[in-house]
């Protein structure tokens, strides 16, 4: 029923005017934490809508050796003395790799086998030669005058998107960049944050919607069209459903089933607390807790009203429009685009230093994409590269810089304009910088959900030590073994750094279920079963691993047939063994399991955390390490086949 207005104008005074830290502090108090409501949609449809979950890899990207370029599958080192004026004779195989073709023939010592850009590589080659790079020798053989090194021109199994590998987190943005990546995993359907339906309002005697004839004393509704598409531009499900009389009977009705088949509600106009404004009068009756501020210290902008009814915010935006947006973008976009589960703003462009030397062709501008991390003294542009092929080298990137054609490198240091591919990319709130293993994405997991950003890059043990010496992450993933004093990773800290224990992972020999030369062997008795079989063939990993380490004093000085073959990940040694492409290898004891291999345990790696110690009281840090110690994470990693330390 309409309670009864009085004659007399009257005017209530603001009696609580809040900051506006305070009233936003108040108003997301009141909404979160909250559950958000997914829905299952076909890849296709889920442009620009927020992961629910977390995707995880089925299959490695790419899921077989591969070339890059056209040209011919090598052994490397039949060609370690080639030159212009000593050229190298090879005896082509008589099949030709296409994509799409499975290899056939092995490449034995002294032959080559042509292949396609993306074909997939032999068996016997660890590189390839580009066709420009090759001269014909008659209708068989080619000449090649120059050296090539193991694994040139070869992108391995699993070296863009290791299976078992977080593909992308829960929170993340779907964009073009982000559906290419899942297509190149098989993903069809995903589980993403439903869009919160907005329903708008406009209120007032006196608007007319435009196209209509503009009466006398009436205006035309400008909020109601601003407010919707502010709303869609920030994530929101805009329902703009016209604008009311300030009638406090009919306009309840309005609101009360606006807010029963939406998620929020937004109104403009009413809020002032004139005798003729009934919108705030109406949300008081709504439900709890009701108003939660009602006049803000914003100039434009102070009679804003925030409410939550039934756990849905409920906001009236002051009449004027300059006010109604300003209040908008400020005080609501923040809350709309956290109800979406999307990041909030930032600015197109951003300056930020190189810390690595990024080398250019001379004669061609140069566009290099990069993840951005915080550092002592500023924004950090690392280089994404994972080569041409790579889709994550797009996913993983914030922006891009520029490298002049007249420049042959960016020397490291450099502070440059960092071009951003969207308006809202957030800085991490924890940077890890080092060795990459799947045993780290559940220990990361727990911040993620608390809606921390975390940003890992691989760059290997070596690689994140420096980084953490320059002050470029706040923890160094290492599994660096001194052969001096036989120790785990200790060895390698410098001043400003400390060793935070991780967890154990056995690290072992993979071969394929019923191979005689390893079913049953210890590791010793396997690897000399295989130094005693010509044909058998290895693959090895890359200089600087912590398993490369492990092979070489296994092997004893001894260089079989693969040993130059060097992928840089687990998942491609695994899938070289599994897909007779090698016939044995290390890797850890659960990439073994998840490819169904035969595994012969050797050594217990560390795998440990180096710490900047002038980063140790940053909140990210703490939670990092509370995660790390806690039961839950502690369970996930035994789970998963790893040891907690």
């Amino acid at each position: 029923m309409k309670p009864p207005i009085s004659a007399s104008v009257s005017q209530e005074q603001f009696l609580t005017i809040l900051s506006r830290e305070e009233a936003l502090a108040r108003f997301e108090a009141a909404l979160f934490p909250r559950d958000l409501v997914a829905e299952d949609r076909a890849l296709a449809d889920a442009l620009g809508l927020v992961l629910a979950k977390d995707v995880v890899a089925a299959v490695d990207v790419p899921p077989f050796d591969r070339s890059n370029v056209d040209g011919f599958a090598v052994r490397s080192a039949d060609l370690a003395t080639a030159g212009e004026s000593a050229p190298v004779s090879v005896v082509l195989n008589s099949e030709t790799i296409a994509c799409g073709t499975p290899p056939l023939i092995t490449v034995n010592q002294g032959t080559a086998t042509p292949i396609a850009t993306g074909g997939p590589i032999p068996r016997g080659a660890d590189a390839v030669v580009m066709v420009e790079h090759t001269q014909p020798a008659g209708h068989d053989a080619i000449e090649i005058r120059r050296a090539v090194a193991p694994g040139q021109f070869v992108s391995y199994a699993g070296s863009d998107i290791a299976r078992g590998e977080v593909v992308l987190r829960e929170g993340t943005l779907i964009g073009s960049r982000e559906t290419g990546m899942l297509a190149a995993c098989g993903v069809a359907r995903i589980s993403v944050v439903r869009k919160p339906r907005v329903a708008i309002v406009s209120t007032g005697d006196e608007l007319i919607q435009p196209g209509q004839p503009l009466r006398p004393a009436g205006i035309f509704d400008t909020n109601g069209a601003i407010v919707a598409a502010a709303v869609a531009e920030n994530g929101g499900d805009a329902h703009f459903l016209g604008a009311f009389p300030d009638d406090e009977e009919k306009l309840e009705g309005v609101m009360r089933e606006a807010l029963a088949s939406s998620d929020m509600l937004i109104l403009s106009g009413g809020t002032s607390k004139g005798e003729g404004d009934v919108s705030h009068r109406i949300v008081a009756r709504l439900g709890q807790p009701g108003i939660i501020a009602h006049g803000v210290a914003l100039k434009p902008g102070k009679p804003l009203c925030l409410a939550v009814c039934e756990g849905k915010p409920v906001v009236i935006l002051p009449g004027f429009p300059t006010s109604a947006m300003f209040t908008f973008h400020d005080m609501i976009v923040p809350v709309l685009r956290r109800l979406a589960s999307l990041p909030q703003r930032s600015d197109a462009r951003v300056t930020a230093k190189v810390p690595v030397r990024i080398a250019s062709e001379l004669g061609r501008t140069e566009f290099v994409m990069v993840s951005l991390v915080e550092g002592d003294d500023g924004l950090i542009a690392y280089p994404t590269g994972k080569g041409s092929g790579a889709i994550t080298s797009f996913s993983q990137a914030d922006g891009f810089l520029k490298i002049d054609a007249l420049a042959e490198q960016m020397p490291a240091g450099t502070a440059t304009d960092v071009t951003l591919f969207t308006p809202h990319v957030r800085v991490p709130d924890l940077v890890i910088v080092g060795s990459h293993c799947t045993g780290l994405d559940l220990v990361t997991e727990p911040l993620v959900r608390r809606g921390m950003s975390v940003r890992s890059i691989s760059v290997g043990s070596l690689g994140g030590l420096s980084a953490a010496r320059r002050g470029e992450c706040d923890l160094a993933p290492i599994h660096l073994l001194d052969e001096k004093t036989n120790t785990y990773n200790a060895p390698f800290l410098v001043d400003g750094l400390e060793l935070v224990p991780g967890y154990r992972r056995m690290q072992g020999i993979v071969f394929r279920s019923g191979d005689r030369r390893f079913e049953g062997r210890s590791a010793d008795e396997a690897v000399q079963a295989a130094l005693n079989d010509p044909s058998c063939l290895m693959v090895n990993r890359n200089q600087g691993a912590g398993t490369r380490i492990l092979i070489d004093r296994l092997l004893g000085g001894a260089r079989p047939d693969g040993y130059w073959n060097q992928p840089r990940s687990h998942n491609a040694v695994a899938a070289a063994v599994a897909q007779n492409r090698a016939d044995w290898g290390m890797t850890i004891a659960p990439v073994a399991s998840a490819a169904g291999l035969g595994f012969i345990p050797v050594a217990e790696e560390h795998y440990d955390f180096a710490l900047v110690t002038s980063r140790k009281e940053r909140p990210a840090v703490h939670a990092f390490l509370d995660a790390l110690a806690s039961a839950d994470v502690r369970k996930s990693l035994e789970q998963a086949g790893f040891q907690p330390a």
